[in-house]
């Protein structure tokens, strides 16, 4: 029995040491899950990553986000730092490699200027074309639905964050002719063709003059003087480096006609008063077959013309009016002697120019004097 017992205990130690290595296996196999399952996490972890990643390069580092924030401070009136906004502002070289006069004013590349509202920004499209990214915009400026697109190109990094250029310029161009008037406003903000003409001074009432302005963007041109004004029209900016012809007809102000029918009417008062037949440099007068007696004739005006001013050339002109003066003298017949009164109504016809000089005042001239 002892042997036998003893003949049993090794088998029982083989057996014993042959169950030993279950509990590893089965650690491994665990092991494996655990690693599986975690590269699992980190593929989702990473991807988690890189779509936070591109979230916000889309919403801050990205080509659209650098439209939107220069969109912003145009919505903002910020024009500081839209001008600052790389690839924005032109040199007179840039201007005329886009076919815009290089002597363009900045006048309009303010704050002032920048009075609608631009709201409701969106980014409709964003694509590359030709080594540049288009990006498309659609807004609404003072209620009316725009859209733009504009051309963005890297321009260098900080750090990790991209920088981003336009490629070109979102400026455009108003070109302004304005008959009637050197002042005009764009926006409320008042303007004299002089102080933006090259010319200085000795700009040429007719002659436009090119106001660079921000796109997008709404501008209203009038003309709002006590001399001239115009019913404002408006224009969209919504293309960069394009130019927008603007023809605007200022009409007289009832104030500054009233005036000119009052010198007109003054005018035909100095020429009454003349005591001859003949007013000189005068629209009626009277040359009878038969001569003065012993005595001046009296000219008086029975009817004043009424005085339409309409548009000519740089400002305006007297339409052709009717009037009608009266003549009494007493004159004496050459074949017999007989003296009689003359009493007679001599129609006449008026008409002049009105033309604003250099200092604001007006000259008026009827036929050709003219009055101060």
């Amino acid at each position: 029995m002892d042997q036998a017992t003893a003949s049993d205990a090794p088998t029982a130690a083989i057996r014993d040491s042959g169950a030993a290595p279950a509990p590893r296996d089965a650690s491994s196999r665990q092991l494996r899950r655990d690693l599986v399952l975690l590269g699992l996490i980190g593929v989702l972890l990473a991807a988690a990553i890189w779509a936070g990643f591109a979230s916000l390069h889309r919403q801050f580092w990205g080509p659209s986000a650098f439209v939107e924030r220069y969109i912003g401070m145009l919505a903002d009136g910020d024009a500081a730092s839209a001008l600052a906004v790389p690839g924005v502002t032109l040199d007179s070289a840039d201007l005329e490699a886009a076919q815009l006069p290089g002597t363009s004013s900045d006048a309009l590349l303010r704050s002032a200027a920048l009075t609608f509202d631009l709201t409701d920004v969106e980014i409709a499209e964003e694509r590359e074309v030709d080594g540049a990214v288009e990006v498309t915009a659609s807004y609404r400026v003072d209620g009316t639905a725009g859209e733009s697109t504009f051309r963005v190109v890297r321009d260098g990094t900080e750090g990790l964050v991209p920088r981003w250029a336009f490629e070109s310029s979102p400026l455009a161009a108003i070109q302004v002719t304005v008959r009637g008037s050197m002042q005009f406003s764009v926006n409320d903000f008042e303007i004299d063709k002089r102080q933006v003409s090259p010319d200085g001074a000795a700009a040429d009432p007719l002659d436009p003059v090119s106001l660079l302005v921000f796109s997008p963007g709404l501008y209203s041109v009038g003309v709002d003087t006590a001399v001239a004004e115009a019913d404002e029209t408006h224009v969209l900016a919504d293309a960069g480096l394009h130019s927008v012809p603007l023809d605007i007809q200022a009409q007289p102000t009832q104030a500054f006609a009233d005036v000119v029918q009052d010198k007109v009417e003054s005018f035909l008062a100095s020429c009454a008063e003349q005591q001859v037949l003949q007013p000189t440099g005068c629209p009626f007068g009277l040359m009878p077959a038969d001569r003065l007696w012993d005595s001046l004739p009296q000219w008086s005006i029975v009817r004043e013309p009424d005085i339409q001013i309409v548009p000519q050339g740089a400002y305006w002109g007297i339409a052709p009016a009717t009037g009608t003066a009266h003549l009494e003298a007493q004159m004496v017949q050459i074949s017999n002697g007989v003296v009689y009164q003359l009493s007679e109504d001599v129609p006449f016809v008026i008409d002049g120019t009105v033309d604003i000089l250099p200092d604001g005042t007006a000259s008026i001239l009827v036929g050709s004097p003219a009055l101060r």
